[in-house]
C-alpha cells in the first residue's frame, strides 16, 4: 500500500519527535504549537496572523510557542511539526512543492524540511531527557525527577532543555503525549483509550490540550477521515527510518491525530 495522501484524503505521519499533516485545509482557531511548525500552502498561498501582523504567504516557519492563526482556502496544506537542536532554517519552498507534485515519500519530505539539523540535542543530558519523554510519555515524570536522574538542579535543567530544544519541558511533554495518543489511535483504539494511554488525566484534558496546540479539536480532525501512517521503528527519518515497504499505513475512516504553530515567512 502507498504511504502518501491523494488530493482528497488527508495523511498524518507520526514519528516520536516529528509529525506531519498533508491534506485539505482545516478551519483552525488561534493556537501555539509545542514545537516548530513549517506550514506550506500546497496549492495556493494562505493567510497567517501573528500578533498584530497579517501576511499572505506560501510558506512559513513558525517557532514553538508562537501564538498564530492560519486561514487557508480550499486547497491542500502541509503542516510539519518538529523540534530543532539548532535554530531552524526555512526549508527550500520550491523543492518541497516539487516533491509534493507526486506521491510523497516521508523520508524525503523529512530531509527536505529538516536538512542537516542535528537529530538530537547536542547536550547528552538533554538528549537523554528527550529520549525518556518520547519513549514513555505516559509516565508521570516531573521535571524535578528527570533533573535529579541527570544530576542537575531543576532550574538549570529547565533552562538547558529550552536552550537545546527551542521549547519548554512542559510543552514538549504534552507534545510527546499527543504523539503517543496518535499512535494509540493508529492501533485502533478510541479517543478515550488513546488519551489514557498517553497519560492525560482525562478526555477533557486531552481535548483542551489538542485544541490549544493545533487550533481544532481531535474529534473535528478525526471526522475528516485522515490516514495515520506510523513507522515500524523509532529511528530518525533522515538517518534510520525503516524502508518505505515496511511502513504500515493505517486507514482510519473516522480517527486521526493532528495539527498547526515571530515566524520566519518566505517573502518576509
Amino acid at each position: 500500500m502507498g504511504t502518501g495522501a491523494n488530493h482528497r484524503t488527508a495523511a498524518i505521519w507520526l514519528w516520536p519527535e516529528f509529525a506531519a499533516y498533508l491534506g485539505p485545509s482545516l478551519h483552525l482557531d488561534a493556537h501555539a504549537t509545542a514545537v516548530n511548525c513549517y506550514a506550506l500552502g500546497v496549492d495556493s498561498p494562505f493567510d497567517l496572523f501573528v500578533d498584530d501582523r497579517h501576511r499572505r504567504v506560501r510558506s512559513a516557519l513558525i517557532p514553538a510557542r508562537t501564538a498564530h492563526r492560519v486561514i487557508a482556502g480550499t486547497g491542500r496544506m502541509l503542516f510539519f511539526y518538529h523540534f530543532s537542536a539548532d535554530r531552524p532554517t526555512h526549508p527550500d519552498e520550491a523543492a518541497v512543492l516539487a516533491h509534493l507534485t507526486g506521491t510523497p515519500d516521508p523520508r524525503s519530505l523529512c530531509r527536505l524540511i529538516l536538512g542537516d539539523h542535528p537529530a538530537v540535542p547536542r547536550d547528552p543530558r538533554i538528549a537523554r531527557a528527550v529520549e525518556m519523554l518520547t519513549r514513555a510519555p505516559e509516565a508521570a515524570n516531573s521535571a524535578a525527577e528527570i533533573a535529579a536522574a541527570l544530576h542537575l538542579s531543576r532550574s538549570y535543567f529547565l533552562h538547558l532543555f529550552t536552550v537545546h530544544t527551542g521549547t519548554s519541558f512542559r510543552r514538549y511533554r504534552l507534545w510527546a503525549r499527543l504523539i503517543r495518543a496518535g499512535r494509540s489511535l493508529a492501533e485502533g483504539h478510541e479517543l478515550t483509550r488513546a488519551a489514557a494511554d498517553a497519560g492525560f488525566a482525562s478526555p477533557s484534558h486531552f481535548s483542551d490540550t489538542f485544541h490549544a496546540l493545533f487550533g481544532l479539536t481531535a474529534t473535528a480532525l478525526l471526522t475528516t477521515g485522515p490516514r495515520i501512517v506510523v513507522p515500524d521503528d523509532l529511528a530518525d527519518p533522515r538517518t534510520g527510518l525503516a524502508a518505505i515497504s515496511s511502513i504500515r499505513p493505517v486507514d482510519r475512516e473516522s480517527r486521526g491525530v493532528g495539527h498547526g504553530a515571530g515566524p520566519s515567512m518566505s517573502s518576509v
